[in-house]
């Protein structure tokens, strides 16, 4: 294993950062979650079935939309939305591999979203994984082997633009919120960027056509949801809401109004690794890994077990070491190599003063520590304590 441990100017040092938080009804958000959910029930079934986890990924989802005509004060879903599970699997016992996969992404909907399920259809793609993965996989259940070479990264930690990111995308997500303005879907996307000290947030909200009587009730509700989430902010920011709508709109087109408050069941389509990275952001300014961690096997493959752990060391580096302001984590496997023993350990650290020996030897013996516990990320993994998204 190669660990390499540099410096560099601290992140928010930069003029011009962006990022963005896709909410839980976003229709990638929808893939991720729902890929998920049926990767944590695979893993309590081969639990059961096995006492191990076996050969699976389920890392690929597609939601396909469907058609609506929504209409002041309700109107109605004309083609439901489609959502394909499709991976790879080893069998179970009792062969019911396609029920539980349906069952799981159906749970999930329902646990998740205020509307009818029923809108969805749900399919099953899951197949057999190829031979040479499912031995590979066999040959590492004494000590995991990586399944793919690929890399996860982590940062630690989020800026103050990030923060507000993260801030605006809870807010429009909880209960409070949407008690107060039930016309608020559940789909929605929060894009940020600042430019020195100015930050500016244009949110994407899927607003619901029963609680609407119309177009005017609807730029009203619009500007009281806009008013509501510029005083939750620290500081005055320029926050506008779907800035597409046609401001002299007299009648649902024009506007972004649905029926079941999500995009997708008018067309706008998800696919599993869009969206929110485990922290919950999409971070284009930073060092981030486009792998796809929802639904992907916690013990083997790296795509999900080495971003996992990147977070865990970024943010041990700069709660433990001393002057360590930021950290970001970079880990590099090789296929068929023990998880424990990457090819590459990348550390960058944000310091305003030099890189003392004290601090790259802290750093060293926290990577150390942290992949010789890998075992302990990988549990969390399958019980679902760590986020996918």
């Amino acid at each position: 294993m190669e660990l390499v441990i540099t410096a560099r100017e601290p992140f928010q040092a930069r003029e011009v950062e962006m990022c963005e938080h896709k909410g839980i009804g976003h229709p990638d958000s929808l893939c991720d979650g729902a890929a998920e959910a049926v990767s944590l029930a695979l893993n309590r079934a081969y639990l059961q079935a096995y006492g191990r986890i076996q050969h699976y990924n389920v890392d690929k989802a597609l939601l396909i939309g469907g058609e609506s005509l929504p209409c002041f004060g309700g109107g109605q879903v004309l083609t439901p939305m489609r959502l394909i599970l499709c991976g790879r699997a080893s069998p179970l016992p009792d062969a019911g591999l396609a029920e539980l996969v349906r069952g799981a992404a159906h749970r999930y909907l329902c646990e998740n979203l205020r509307c009818d399920p029923a809108l969805f259809e749900i399919e099953c793609a899951v197949r057999t994984g190829s031979p040479n993965l499912q031995q590979a996989f066999a040959r590492g259940m004494s000590h995991a082997l990586a399944n793919d070479t690929s890399f996860g990264v982590g940062f630690a930690p989020c800026s103050p633009l990030e923060k507000q990111v993260l801030q605006l995308g809870t807010l429009l997500h909880s209960a409070e919120f949407q008690a107060r303005f039930p016309a608020a879907g559940d789909d929605y996307k929060v894009m940020g960027a600042r430019v020195g000290d100015r930050m500016i947030f244009t949110i994407a909200l899927a607003l619901i056509d029963r609680e609407i009587r119309h177009a005017a009730d609807y730029f009203v509700i619009k500007q009281a949801i806009a008013e509501h989430l510029r005083a939750t902010l620290a500081s005055p920011c320029d926050l506008a809401i779907n800035t597409l709508d046609d401001p002299n709109a007299s009648g649902v087109e024009g506007i972004y109004l649905t029926v079941s408050g999500l995009s997708a069941e008018q067309g706008d389509d998800g696919q599993v690794g869009r969206g929110n990275r485990m922290n919950g952001l999409i971070t284009p300014c930073r060092s981030m890994s486009l792998e796809a961690v929802a639904g992907k096997n916690p013990v083997s493959h790296v795509g999900k077990l080495y971003n996992a752990l990147a977070w865990e060391m970024a943010r041990a580096i700069i709660a433990e070491v001393e002057g360590v302001e930021e950290a970001t984590v970079q880990l590099l496997s090789r296929i068929g190599q023990p998880v424990d023993c990457p090819a590459l350990v990348a550390i960058e650290l944000g310091c305003h003063g030099p890189l003392r020996a004290a601090m790259r030897q802290a750093v060293q013996s926290l990577a150390h520590a942290y992949l010789s516990d890998i075992e302990r990320t990988a549990a969390c993994l399958v019980r679902g304590d760590l986020p996918a998204f």
